[in-house]
Parts: C-alpha cells; sequence; structure tokens
C-alpha cells in the first residue's frame, strides 16, 4: 500500500487540509476500521477494487465518488481488490463551503457524491479516469472546486465565522468556556451550537473530544510515551478517562489499538 499527501494550491490553502492518493497492488481482501477524523472528504475511486461500508450492520458497496459525513463512531469496512483513489480532505468547516445542504445531513454515512452534485461531478470522475498522470489529476480537482467555491462565495462570512470559533474552542477546551467565546463573537450560546452543527456536523462538544482523540493517536503513533503521559498531554482528567474515550472513538483499548494496528488506520496516521 501507498499513502501519500498533496498539498493545495495557495487559492484553496484556507479550504482544502490536504489531498492524497491511495495505490494498492495486492488485490488481498481485508477488513479495517475508519475512526472520527473531524473532517469530511471525498473519493474518486480509479482503480478495479471496491470498498464495502457497514450501515445499519450490513456491508454496503460504496460508490465510485464517495462523500464520507462526519464521522463520530467507528465505522468498518471491508477492501476487496486492487485500489487506485484520489481524495480530498477539507478542514472541519470547510466543506460547507462547497455544498448547499446542512453538513449534519451527511454524519456517519458514505453518500454518492453525484446524487448531490450531479452530472459535473459524474463528469470530472470521468476525466479522472481518462488519465493516469497525478499532476493532471490534481489540476482536475483544483478547477472543480475553485467553480465550487466562486458559486458559494455568499457563505464566506458565516463559514469563516465558524473557523474562527473552532480555534476559540481549541484554545478554550473547557466545556463552560462555550459561554464566553459565544459572548466574545457577539452571539448567544445556542446559536454558536447551530452554527457550529450546521456547518461542521459536530456540536462544540464533540469537535472537543475528536480533536482530544486525534492528538491522543499522533502521540500513540511516535511510540514513546505511556499511556498516563498521553491522557493528560491530552487534557484528559485520567487515564481511565482516556481509555474511555478512546474506546468509544475505536471500538477497542488503546493497548489493543498498539498491539493490532490495521492497515488503513496506519497510514493514515502516518
Amino acid at each position: 500500500m501507498e499513502f501519500k499527501h498533496f498539498l493545495p494550491s495557495a487559492i484553496l490553502k484556507p479550504y482544502i487540509r490536504h489531498y492524497y492518493s491511495f495505490e494498492s497492488d495486492s488485490a488481498t481482501e481485508f477488513d479495517d476500521i475508519v475512526f472520527p477524523s473531524g473532517d469530511m472528504e471525498v473519493i474518486f475511486n480509479l482503480g478495479g477494487g471496491t470498498w464495502e461500508s457497514s450501515v445499519e450492520g450490513n456491508f454496503i458497496k460504496t460508490p465510485p465518488i464517495e462523500l464520507w459525513g462526519q464521522i463520530t463512531k467507528p465505522l468498518p469496512i471491508k477492501s476487496k481488490g486492487k485500489h487506485s483513489m484520489l481524495g480530498i480532505k477539507f478542514f472541519t468547516h470547510s466543506a460547507a463551503y462547497f455544498f448547499n445542504d446542512e453538513i449534519g445531513v451527511f454524519n456517519d454515512r458514505i453518500f454518492d457524491l453525484s446524487d448531490i452534485l450531479g452530472t459535473a461531478v459524474k463528469g470530472l470522475h470521468e476525466q479522472l479516469l481518462e488519465t493516469t498522470d497525478l499532476t493532471q489529476r490534481l489540476g482536475l480537482l483544483e478547477r472543480f472546486l475553485i467553480q465550487r467555491l466562486v458559486a458559494n462565495e455568499k457563505k464566506v462570512f458565516k463559514v469563516d465565522k465558524v473557523a474562527d470559533i473552532l480555534k476559540s474552542i481549541k484554545r478554550n477546551p473547557e466545556e463552560n468556556s462555550i459561554g464566553n467565546i459565544a459572548s466574545n463573537h457577539g452571539i448567544t450560546p445556542r446559536y454558536l451550537q447551530k452554527l457550529i452543527y450546521q456547518n461542521t456536523g459536530l456540536s462544540a462538544k464533540s469537535f472537543h473530544k475528536i480533536n482530544r482523540f486525534q492528538h491522543s493517536l499522533q502521540l500513540m503513533a511516535k511510540n514513546d510515551q505511556p499511556f498516563t503521559s498521553i491522557a493528560y498531554e491530552c487534557g484528559y482528567f485520567d487515564q481511565s478517562h482516556f481509555i474511555r474515550d478512546f474506546k468509544s472513538f475505536t471500538g477497542t483499548t488503546p493497548s489493543d489499538y498498539i498491539e493490532n494496528r490495521s492497515p488503513v488506520n496506519t497510514l493514515l496516521q502516518s
């Protein structure tokens, strides 16, 4: 397996965390679990392999153009065949620039993006399939995203406000600071919560918990600290609090995760 990141152009840097490509030479089948990241993604499947995701306990084949909503709990997936994929990873707030729906409607599911954006994204997928040159493929993505950005420019003020609020929450993660953050932005706590959910699919509390969980994964990847140190560095009350939250997002304990790192999540955390 090969997983590579690519940075967006200057005009899209405020909105796109990165692009990525995923290639697998082996047709070996495997099961995996995707963890909450706090970010939404779009994935173009350009190879012969297929993916399945769990929906209410049943595995369903994912579409050729995948829109990943906010994942808030462990999501089991299955891989079959050789893969060639090109993905877009948005910042937590920035997918709202590119879609007309409230972002929360996409939570914990993988949608067919062509059902949402129609013929334009189907045409993009066909263009991506017509070339194997990665630079050309990234250029096609950029042109498509810039067109969407221009078409939705009226959203800029509101979504930028959400970005500022999320930065404030990262700086002041305690739950009792939400009222102060809302006051600093000239809005009520209730409207703050509504604004965040509409544009990220997350509550303020969920955003903080996922951000803290992702920080713990980054520290665990270095494999140089005991769990107690990781727990306190990430802002958990104690190690048992850390383990409880970790299990809610992964379905396993931190020690079991370290011993049985799965293919996809190992790549995603590298």
